[in-house]
């Protein structure tokens, strides 16, 4: 297990589509190990797609109540309801901006030994599945925010959209 390089904005590989997980393997486990180490390298994390740390699968680690949670080859199955609130990213780290997302979501995914479950969550759990299964059809959530900026967490300052719409698209 190591903690992996979280890849920022403009790397070419977060705008790309993941490839389904078909092996699950001891390198499936690695690699899902290592996002782990990754994603509690640091307090405040709240999930990791593969393609940040640039893998092309369809793999997603995120914190949840019971611990970390693991998602292979996530499929959102239904949707429903709408939260408005702030969202921010491991790749674009200390930047966040306002978006819309559903409220609650029911996915089908697989666990780390290829065996499917239905997982349903509401709330920041729905925000975050959202948000990381974006990561693997190459959206980013700079591309749902609808004001003109980001704004800085700690410090308020803002930074402009497009401007960091643009640093996303450079390498692609």
């Amino acid at each position: 297990m190591a903690e992996r390089t979280i890849l920022p904005f403009g790397e070419a590989v977060l705008r790309k589509v993941a490839k389904p997980v078909t092996r699950f393997d001891e390198r499936t486990w690695r690699l899902l190990d290592d996002m782990a180490d990754t994603l509690q390298a640091d307090e405040g994390r709240a999930g990791l797609a593969a393609p940040q740390i640039g893998i092309l699968r369809r793999a997603i680690v995120m914190v949840s109540e019971d611990g970390i949670l693991e998602l292979i080859n996530p499929e959102i199955l239904e949707m429903s309801g709408e939260q408005v609130g702030p969202e921010a990213c491991l790749s674009f780290l200390g930047y966040a901006g306002i978006v819309k997302r559903a409220k609650y979501v029911k996915i089908k995914t697989q666990d780390r030994n290829g065996k499917e479950h239905i997982l349903e969550g509401k709330g920041h759990l729905a925000r975050c599945i959202q948000h990381e299964i974006d990561h693997l059809n190459g959206i980013l959530f700079i591309d749902h925010v609808k004001e003109d900026h980001l704004y800085h967490q700690r410090t308020k300052k803002t930074i402009s959209l497009l401007d960091v719409i643009r640093l996303s698209n450079s390498q692609t």
